[in-house]
């Protein structure tokens, strides 16, 4: 029996599921804007169904994947108690669904599982399904609101016309459809109007009788408020067949479904199944099946511990099974689902064992708003706030590199202190923080986070006693801040990744290299702050290397001198030091070359640097590793992943791998609004000044957050190689464009992320060009219709890799130009972000990085907490209460309290943080105006940054100027602004609120 479980609260309702969001990244997929007219005069998106009166809940279930004898349903009524088990019987309703019809008296929905009867339960992976009231379906893990068995719901389609409608999913995802419409002269269905039946691979049918009627307006949805209804025009459709496709209607088409063949061919069983406890957790992982047309999904059965047989549907080739009970035995099986339902045969099964429950505190929860609305302030943990000294750790290179007679250990700030100073971001105005990786790293200079080791590991350098990556989360998240994880999935340390595959290389302890290589001690294992005994060691490394050949070893001339010698003069041996050219790494695994063309097809297939080993991430073991690992910072509460050399992984392994598992755990754990505003950024590096980079669109920015759009082998390899071919024929004259950032005159417009890939960018063009703010503002606007959204954008000015013309230097234009750079950055398109210690120009001219051979101290990544010292409250971003010390200095200077003021401008104009721009009747060097409009939000700007500026063709009224509380009445269209001056800027606001903070040393 399984195991009763109190209801928490009304659901809304529609709750989409896993599948739903995967498929369209939940960022409007064709969504309609809140208090939008249409169809009909009312928006579909936030009307409810016509059963909401919350008495009955008629709920169907699909059959064709589980292929029980019977159905029960098993359900609480909100607020009420759960039926006895096994629940009532499902009866048959029609082909491949049954039903069961609830009263639910006054409550407004329910929880619910499904029962053979006999102990085997789909509990959607142990949350039970949140349902509402009205017509209900549940089909493989996804929730929509529909009858499938219903009749249309208007005239007989045997009296009059008749209109037979095909719709396409292919592009969508979406798992059912529903047609919602009006005859000619008639009436709109109730939404969501009427379930579609599946009619062949990517294809859905209904015929509707018009009655009298010769055509009929028409809209689509998913059953869960996202629609396709024509970019708000609703679609007009005839009597006769009719196929809608992509936004495309053929009137009088062939049927689409005539000429296919049905599929019967199940795919093949899944293989190389293994599972993996981790406390009362277990990751499963296996190789993709294979299928004529596609796998769609896997079922996993689960069987073990008192809560009986449990099935979970998933996307991917992994899953982490959390919340098990302590020391039990769990045995897993999976089959493998093709789009038609075909179900292929069950895995062999794979056993894992739990642990003891982990006393660590409970997960958190993103906080799931606009990440546009999220100023960001990036900060290196580890050079940051020094707020435990007990893990501070210098490892190998503490000497070497200059860092001990600094008295600054590489590894220094940590997580109590960016607890310690959060007040002070926010403070600055900055509600999201960008950290670089957590993961425990292994490398002789590895406080950076990018050389990851144990992936499913918080590095133990970075975490204290009430001071943990959750505590971090949690404390951000309870002053109303996010926090965004550096996240790298192209590599692994030079010693790989600890559970996926780590080199032995040759060493022996002799005369010369016992000072490197430490005696292996059994039973000590590295976690980069524990100091070994005998060595003395943290960066102990007697686990890595081996005098004898290990067995299986694949690297040519084992232990043999090469013939040279080290710098110290030492004999240098083969297999020595781990190299993609040494045969220490399998091929499976990682790749094993260097990169010779930046901008060719080797730079996803090669590694980029000795220590940086690089994953084969179109392999289903590595895929699976990486979001097994992620997983648990997802489960964790964090808002974001900021994404390394995003642009060394082909766009199909991120389209079809990587993000949709991204947002299937995200909308498992935390809900379909999490995964919505699950804010992922990928550095896609380009140090060029072109609108493409060097005209290879594969290794361009804006390429990134798009979908594909073609079909390619179902192998990930094969596929990359002929993503890659397909769109340099391509070209860069022949890309997607989009007018997602830009105002439609003065209007502003829904955006149509349909082809959004899930993957935003920072914008690497506007960085290259921050030596002048002119220069950053032109080609940046160049390149937004290249974007899918180029609203979404990241933008800085520098950061702990490169200042703008790929300078290796701390920014260092001036005062004035850093103001400038900033007014425009707070205002134009895009997510502002200030990399840490800007606001007083740290280290300005120095060189940001120059690895172990000069000391930290003198870098553009030096210890940042000297000029954090004392205490300093905020009650609210951008309003310090007090400060004192060092840190109260920090505060009073001119660029901090620049940036404070702009947050507190742009946290207070909608327009700034979400609108659409345009340049259209505007006179001016960098000038724009803004607007963004939803539901009962209209807000509308015209910004000028230093320069004078005339704005023509503008809607009249009443325009205040955030910055001096200036008012002007435009009558004509007409306003002209006189030049603010260098770094200054204007931002009138129409019907605004008037002056927003107290002038600054450049905001006056």
């Amino acid at each position: 029996m399984r195991p009763r479980r109190t209801p928490t609260g009304i659901r809304p309702l529609t709750r989409p599921s896993a599948a739903a969001v995967a498929a369209g990244c939940l960022l409007g997929v064709l969504s309609v804007v809140p208090g939008a007219p249409s169809p009909a005069t009312t928006s579909p998106a936030t009307t409810p169904a016509a059963a909401t009166a919350g008495e009955t809940a008629t709920v169907f279930y699909y059959t064709k994947t589980r292929n029980w004898a019977q159905y029960h349903l098993h359900y609480a009524p909100d607020g009420g108690a759960w039926t006895t088990a096994p629940g009532m019987r499902m009866e048959s309703a029609c082909a491949d669904w049954v039903k069961a019809t609830v009263d639910l008296g006054s409550a407004a929905g329910l929880q619910a599982t499904f029962t053979d009867g006999s102990g085997t339960w789909d509990n959607n992976a142990g949350r039970d399904y949140d349902l509402g009231t009205g017509d209900i379906t549940v089909k493989d893990g996804v929730v929509a609101h529909s009858d499938p068995c219903g009749d249309d719901g208007g005239t007989d389609p045997g009296s009059g016309g008749t209109a037979t409608v095909y719709f396409a999913t292919g592009t969508l995802g979406w798992t059912t459809a529903n047609l919602h419409y009006q005859p000619t002269g008639g009436a709109w269905t109730a939404v969501p109007g009427v379930g579609m039946e599946a009619a062949c691979t990517g294809w859905w049918k209904k015929e509707v009788g018009l009655g009298t009627a010769t055509s009929m307006k028409a809209a689509f949805n998913n059953g869960n408020g996202v629609w396709d209804n024509n970019r708000g025009a609703d679609y007009t459709l005839p009597t006769g067949l009719t196929t809608v496709d992509d936004g495309t209607v053929t009137t009088d088409a062939t049927d689409p479904c005539a000429e296919e063949t049905p599929d019967t061919r199940a795919p093949t069983a899944p293989t190389g199944v293994t599972a993996r406890a981790d406390g009362v957790a277990v990751v499963l992982t296996w190789e993709p099946s294979t299928d004529d047309r596609g796998v769609t999904r896997y079922q996993v059965t689960r069987t073990g511990g008192t809560r009986g047989t449990v099935v979970t549907d998933v996307g991917s080739t992994v899953l982490s099974d959390a919340g098990l009970e302590e020391r039990t035995a769990y045995t897993y099986t999976v089959r493998a689902v093709d789009a038609a339902g075909n179900v292929s045969a069950a895995s062999a099964t794979a056993t894992a064992t739990t642990g003891e429950k982990p006393a660590d505190p409970a997960t958190g929860r993103p906080l799931g708003t606009d990440p546009r609305k999220d100023p960001i302030y990036f900060v290196m943990t580890a050079r940051f706030q020094d707020g435990d000294t007990s893990n501070n750790r210098g490892g190998s290179q503490h000497e070497k590199s200059g860092n001990a007679a600094a008295s600054d250990p590489m590894l220094r700030g940590d997580f109590r202190g960016l607890v310690d100073k959060l007040d002070y971001i926010k403070g600055l105005g900055f509600s999201a923080v960008w950290i670089t990786p957590v993961v425990l790293n292994r490398s002789d200079y590895d406080y950076h986070g990018y050389h990851g080791w144990d992936f499913y590991r918080v590095d133990p350098r970075l975490e204290s006693a009430g001071a943990s990556y959750q505590d971090l989360i949690n404390a951000a998240h309870a002053k109303g801040m996010k926090i965004y994880q550096d996240v790298v999935y192209n590599h692994s340390s030079r010693w790989g990744a600890k559970g996926l595959f780590t080199p032995t290389v040759h060493g022996v302890r002799d005369a010369q290299w016992s000072w490197y290589y430490d005696e292996t001690q059994a039973g000590f294992e590295y976690d980069g702050l524990t100091v070994e005994p005998k060595s003395g060691k943290s960066y102990y490394n007697g686990d890595l290397w081996s005098t004898a050949e290990p067995t299986g070893n694949t690297c040519l001339n084992w232990g043999k001198p090469t013939g040279g010698r080290s710098p110290e003069g030492y004999t240098l041996y083969n297999c020595q030091w781990p190299s993609p050219t040494s045969g220490m790494f399998p091929r499976a695994l990682y790749h094993n070359c260097w990169i010779g063309n930046w901008e060719g097809e080797d730079s996803r297939s090669c590694w980029l640097h000795e220590d940086l080993a690089d994953f084969n991430t179109e392999n289903a073991r590595v895929q699976n590793y990486l979001i097994g690992a992620y997983d648990k910072y997802i489960d964790m509460g964090v808002d974001g992943f900021r994404v390394d050399t995003a642009v060394h992984i082909p766009r199909t392994t991120w389209n079809r791998r990587f993000l949709p598992a991204i947002q299937e755990r995200v909308t498992q754990r935390h809900g379909a609004e999490a995964a919505r505003n699950f804010f992922v950024f990928g550095e896609v590096a380009a140090f060029v000044n072109d609108k493409w980079n060097r005209g290879s669109v594969n290794h361009s920015a804006q390429f990134y957050t798009w979908k594909e759009r073609a079909e390619y082998s179902a192998d990930d390899e094969q596929a990359a190689l002929e993503m890659y071919a397909y769109e340099q024929r391509q070209g860069t004259g022949n890309q997607p464009t989009s007018r997602n950032a830009f105002l439609d005159g003065n209007a502003y417009h829904a955006p149509d992320h349909s082809r959004f890939s899930c993957m935003h960018v920072i914008d690497m063009r506007m960085h290259m060009n921050f030596s002048d703010a002119s220069n950053a503002f032109h080609n940046g606007k160049d390149s937004d219709d290249s974007y899918n959204d180029a609203t979404y954008n990241v933008v800085y000015v520098d950061s702990h890799d490169y200042g703008p013309n790929k300078s290796g230097e701390r920014y260092a234009g001036g005062t004035d130009a850093w103001a400038e750079n900033m007014s425009l950055m707070w205002t134009f398109r895009g997510i502002p972000t200030l990399y840490y210690g800007s606001e007083i120009e740290f280290q300005k001219g120095r060189k940001i990085d120059c690895g172990p051979s000069c000391p930290l101290s003198t870098t553009g990544r030096a210890y940042f907490g000297d000029h954090l010292a004392g205490e300093v409250k905020a009650s609210d971003f951008s309003r310090v209460d007090s400060a004192s010390g060092a840190v109260a200095d920090t505060l009073a200077m001119p660029l901090a309290r620049h940036v404070q003021r702009l947050n507190e401008i742009r946290r207070a104009v909608p327009a700034l943080q979400t609108g659409q721009y345009s340049t259209e009747g505007i006179q001016g060097e960098m000038a724009f105006k803004r607007r963004y409009t939803s539901g009962g939000t209209d807000s509308f700007a015209l910004v000028t940054v230093t320069h004078a500026a005339t704005y023509t063709g503008v809607p009249n009224g009443t325009y205040v100027d955030a910055v001096t509380g200036d008012r002007r009445t435009v009558t004509d269209g007409k306003l002209t602004v006189a030049a603010p001056g260098k770094g200054n800027l204007r931002v009138y606001v129409l019907d605004g609120p008037g002056k927003i903070g107290t002038a600054g040393p450049y905001l006056r």
